[in-house]
């Protein structure tokens, strides 16, 4: 067999590197189960024209089909994809499930999502997420909006990672906004703006002349309010200079000066008004948000999300709902690249327990099993060679301490392999100190 080519955008961690995913993991688990988020976990694939009814994802869209599958193509119920986010299969959970469900319904659900683009740093074809949602039936209360900048605040803040700013907007005021100044297809001109930090205020002032009917005066219009921004609830006053009338625009900022006011009292400096924030999948209504991690802007947003009202409905039940998603694999991609994330060990082993000779090996495993019993992760040495050979093998893997078990009625000794430290001990008593009994990452 040749040696095998990487795929492009599939990561694979290294052994180290997977550690550091997973005690990120368990710190983002442990902030969202805290705010009384219950886990889900939804199937890998959903029908094909799920994924597709809303926002711009056919391009990104991963189809399946059996290898021998009918040369017409999957038609109905063998039409399926793999989910590019984990909103749109959470949406057709509700709607299965609203019987057997309380409401409102709070759920996090941290899963693999598949998309088709261009990989490039920070951005990969298949990547974890970690979302949270409320969704509730008929009517969602705006104060949940206002509630998830302060998870994810204080999930990221949790974490050895830099510091992190969220952006915020509100779909209504760009709405009401173009509304207010005669644009007849706001869908197009939010699709523009989102494009702003990508292609500048020129290229998206002709898109919106071409997309969304714009005149040079609308479209000036357009970018004056994507320009506001502030850290406090300023930015309305700088809403309403425009000289704009619409009642959806004065519903979105009041709306968004909730949040940014409620953001402020939990955690000041975490949330910014920033209303070129758009958001490019269409399912979005009303709250928006985008996440910065400081030093590190020019990749994009780590964490997204927003309100939904439309997303999920059966018949004239309607389940509106607001989510936001942390990009782990994005996260940690960057971080990684950068190589400022490190952990203490490549290996979670404390403890190695020598092997005096072959016979002996059970009275090796004996006390790896009582340090185990008592939550010391220890693995017992894989040959019984010269004890000097043991100790570099323990080096090698970055394992702290080594056991040698006693002989001949001799007390067991346990040595710090990096201090040169030795002492007697009792596998059913001794302990590691705290900062050497599990890698620590920083």
């Amino acid at each position: 067999m040749s040696k095998p080519t990487p795929i492009s955008g599939f990561p694979e961690w290294t052994p180290a590197q997977r550690m550091i995913e997973q005690y990120v993991l368990d710190r983002i688990r442990d902030t969202f189960e805290l705010y009384g988020f219950a886990p889900l976990e939804t199937r890998a694939v959903e029908p094909l024209d799920q994924l597709l009814r809303k926002g711009e994802t056919s391009k990104e869209v991963y189809l399946i089909r059996r290898l021998q599958a009918d040369a017409d193509g999957p038609t109905g119920d063998d039409a399926l994809g793999l989910h590019f986010d984990l909103t749109v299969p959470f949406a057709r959970y509700v709607l299965e499930n609203a019987g057997k469900l309380q409401f409102p319904f709070r759920r996090y659900q941290i899963q693999k999502v598949w998309r088709g683009e261009r990989p490039q740093e920070g951005r990969y074809r298949e990547f974890l997420q970690a979302d949270i949602d409320i969704v509730d039936r008929d009517t969602l209360a705006p104060h949940h909006e206002a509630e998830m900048p302060l998870v994810i605040g204080d999930a990221l803040r949790s974490l050895p990672i830099p510091p992190v700013k969220i952006q915020v907007n509100n779909r209504k005021i760009c709405e009401g906004f173009y509304r207010g100044i005669g644009l007849t297809d706001p869908e197009a001109a939010l699709r523009a703006v989102d494009k702003l930090d990508k292609i500048g205020p020129a290229r998206v002032a002709e898109l919106l002349a071409q997309t969304a009917g714009a005149s040079e005066a609308q479209a000036k219009a357009v970018l004056s309010l994507a320009e506001i921004s502030a850290p406090d609830a300023s930015f309305a006053d700088a809403v309403r200079a425009l000289g704009v009338s619409d009642p959806m625009l004065d519903e979105g900022v009041e709306e968004l000066v909730r949040v940014v006011e409620t953001a402020a009292a939990h955690s000041p400096g975490l949330c910014v008004a920033d209303l070129r924030i758009a958001r490019g999948l269409d399912y979005y209504t009303g709250t928006v948000y985008e996440t910065q991690m400081i030093g590190y802007e020019r990749f994009g947003s780590i964490c997204s999300g927003g309100r939904y009202d439309d997303l999920a409905s059966a018949g004239a039940t309607r389940f509106p709902g607001v989510g936001i998603s942390i990009g782990v694999t994005r996260l940690l991609g960057l971080l990684f690249g950068a190589g400022a994330l490190s952990v203490s060990r490549d290996v979670p082993t404390c403890v190695l327990v020598a092997v005096t000779s072959e016979e002996q090996r059970a009275a090796s495993n004996r006390v790896a099993e009582a340090l185990r019993s008592r939550g010391v992760p220890t693995e017992v040495s894989p040959s019984a060679a010269k004890f000097g050979k043991q100790i570099r093998y323990a080096e090698r893997r970055g394992i702290p301490y080594v056991w040698f078990p006693g002989v001949d009625g001799a007390a067991d000794e346990v040595k710090d392999i990096r201090s040169g430290e030795q002492v007697a001990a009792a596998a059913g008593e001794w302990t590691p100190p705290r900062a050497d009994l599990r890698p620590l990452v920083s």
